[in-house]
């Protein structure tokens, strides 16, 4: 045993005495200088967010969420002294020193956003989400700014600092010369192979550093923050493409449909009003122990109320488009639905117009984000009036997004006492309950929790609650009260850490998508009735027609109206970040496909409704396989939809375009 240990010993130091040959003193110090705190930093970031995750793991698990980081960074400090190891002429050596710099300088600052950014939502920086960030840097910098501290900015400095001067520093101090590596001289004997055996070894380090967790926990969280961003973007599973475009026919979307009266129809105002980041646990009527919205749960006495009432996507544009078209948001980042006319249906407010009605939306959020006017105006809407049109005045701040929602009181009169004479349609979208959850100085807050940031947030629903009562009561003022039928409904939730996520985009789970929505009508509904069967904010568009009294000729839309009995059918739910979760919820069973990032769950709503036991391993594997492409078929299919209909749209122009050297007729 004694033999083995030295002969080990004995070729580690032939290893070593090598590598010490392939670089000059001076050069090693450069660059070591660098690698090993971008090392440190690196890991040390990984070790932070495993020990500050709701179940800490023992060793093993600890050292099996660990292994990822360090290997890539490993094979990322092996790399580069391969390289300066190669490369040793001045030109060489210079582009590579560049390199070198650039790399390590945006290295950290992109583990640093995605440790930050994992900390405050709980789920990892994708490749997507960074290439929003920088094309919308404008619409979104308020987000960062609130996230970002002192701290931050100046941690930031450090790293940057450290990493264009620092190496130079240290060399200085430890050889007592200024030493840039920009050149070196000849190449020792056996230094060539030896550098090229460094980088196969940087090579093996990242494949190891890709390997999936051995202990169970979440692909997405045990991977380094670079290997999950490259492997998020080339390794997700697909359904085969052409199979699913060939099932999309054109003809069968809704891009034709119109409203046909029937005996029952009358010209009755619509007003929806979609209550910023409301999950139904967090409204009275769906929690009578939290008195935090008394006005909607007495609303709800005498209104058709959803019980279980999902939303196909957990954001905000997403959402509406799902309300008001009765079709499948496009489960992008890239703001699909404000293209023009990308939308492959015909929206509310479009078909109502045709009706005579007047079409007016307003919100107390900013326009400059995620190109809300486009998106208003896809929808139909006539007339837009976001926070810019809007007098602040006298109204408070209250997050990076917007002002208090009563900013929309004044202009809502005003224009319900120019336009309230015939039918219309008038939309309002709240923003106080977003994200940091503040409150106007003025409004009395009352204690809801014991946790600070869950009672922020139950606080800004009570406010919003007050505000949608005030709105009740314009109506009644202006006599429009009973010519007038009200949908009420969150346009997602919001997660507090129940499954580690934070806010709302990914949180997937029932805080994220399971919202309030209800429907008002003054002349019905009195005592109140209930719809248990699970439903999603696609019936919107639907059952207000069924309200109005008409119905839908030229197409059919993908939700159905809460007025007919309705036959329990599986929903699907997508996170808003591509390949990141999908969910199948099907009467009381809930399954969730995370595309490898963590485990798949499953849960029994009716025995766990907050999803707390995941049941996964008493499922069928066959009947997972089937749940599993049932979803990656949807998800295909609603991206074949938006495509196919796209295409469409540019065939007709091509078509309708005159050939190039033709005249239309009549010139």
């Amino acid at each position: 045993m004694l033999n083995f240990v030295l002969m080990m010993l004995n070729v580690f130091m032939e290893i070593a005495s090598r590598l010490r040959g392939i670089l000059a003193s001076e050069d090693w110090v450069y660059v070591l200088s660098l690698l090993v705190p971008l090392f440190l930093y690196n890991v040390a970031l990984k070790v932070v967010r495993i020990a500050t995750q709701l179940n800490v793991p023992g060793p093993l698990g600890f050292a099996d969420q660990l292994r990822s980081d360090v290997f890539f960074n490993l094979g990322y400090t092996a790399l580069w002294i391969g390289l300066f190891a190669i490369l040793r002429g001045r030109i060489g050596r210079t582009v590579l020193l560049v390199l070198f710099h650039l790399s390590s300088l945006l290295l950290p600052v992109l583990t640093t956003a995605a440790h930050f950014y994992y900390k405050t939502t709980g789920s990892t920086l994708d490749y997507s989400l960074i290439v929003l960030t920088l094309t919308s840097f404008d619409e979104i910098q308020g987000v960062i700014a609130s996230e970002v501290t002192g701290l931050h900015w100046g941690l930031l400095s450090a790293v940057l600092f450290y990493g264009i001067a620092g190496p130079a520093v240290i060399t200085r101090l430890v050889s007592g010369d200024w030493h840039v590596p920009v050149w070196t001289g000849d190449t020792p004997e056996g230094a060539g192979g030896m550098a090229l055996v460094t980088c196969l070894a940087a090579g093996a380090f990242v494949l190891v550093s890709t390997l999936p967790s051995a202990t169970g926990v979440g692909n997405y969280f045990a991977r380094d923050a670079i290997v999950n961003m490259v492997l998020n973007e080339v390794a997700t599973a697909r359904i085969e493409e052409p199979r699913v475009v060939s099932s999309v026919s054109v003809e069968d979307l809704p891009t034709d449909t119109r409203l046909v009266p029937t005996p029952r129809a009358q010209k009755r105002n619509v007003v929806l009003v979609f209550l910023e980041s409301v999950r139904a646990r967090s409204a009275t009527p769906y929690n009578p122990e939290l008195q935090t919205t008394p006005f909607l749960d007495e609303l709800a006495q005498n209104s058709l109320m959803a019980e279980n009432a999902y939303a196909v996507v957990p954001h905000t544009s997403k959402s509406m488009v799902a309300a008001h078209c009765g079709v499948e948001p496009p489960l992008d980042t890239r703001m699909t639905e404000s293209e023009p006319d990308a939308i492959p249906a015909r929206c509310l407010p479009d078909l109502l117009k045709e009706q005579g009605y007047k079409t007016v939306f307003f919100q107390s959020a900013t326009e400059n984000f995620e190109r809300r006017r486009a998106l208003v105006r896809n929808f139909g809407y006539e007339e837009f009036y976001p926070l810019e049109s809007l007098n602040t005045e006298g109204y408070d701040q209250v997050n990076y997004f917007g002002y208090e929602d009563d900013i929309m009181l004044e202009p809502s009169r005003r224009w319900l006492e120019e336009n309230g004479d015939g039918p219309f349609m008038a939309t309002y979208l709240t923003v106080t309950s977003h994200h940091d959850y503040n409150v106007p100085p003025d409004f009395e807050t009352k204690k809801f929790s014991e946790k600070e940031l869950v009672n922020k947030y139950q606080n800004t629903v009570h406010y919003q609650d007050a505000f949608l009562e005030k709105l009740f009561w314009q109506y009644r003022e202006l006599g429009l009260y009973d010519e007038t039928i009200f949908v009420v409904m969150a346009d997602h939730g919001e997660g507090f850490g129940e499954h580690g996520l934070y806010q709302h985009d990914n949180t997937i789970y029932n805080e994220g998508i399971k919202i309030p929505l209800l429907f008002h009508d003054p002349r019905r509904f009195e005592g109140g009735r209930v719809v248990e069967t699970p439903v999603q904010n696609l019936s919107v568009l639907p059952t207000v027609v069924d309200l109005l009294g008409y119905r839908i000729a030229g197409g059919e839309y993908r939700g159905r109206s809460l007025l007919d009995p309705l036959e329990p059918r599986p929903l699907k739910v997508s996170c808003w970040v591509e390949n990141r979760c999908l969910a199948l919820i099907d009467g009381d069973e809930k399954y969730i496909y995370h595309f490898g990032h963590r485990e798949e769950e499953y849960f029994d709503l009716s025995e766990d409704p907050l999803e707390k036991r995941n049941i996964i391993g008493r499922q069928r594997e066959e009947r997972i396989d089937r749940l599993r492409n049932e979803l990656l078929f949807w998800e295909a299919y609603v991206r074949a939809m938006y495509e196919q209909h796209m295409a469409s749209l540019q065939e007709e122009e091509t078509t309708a375009t005159p050939m190039e050297g033709t005249s239309p007729a009549g010139d």
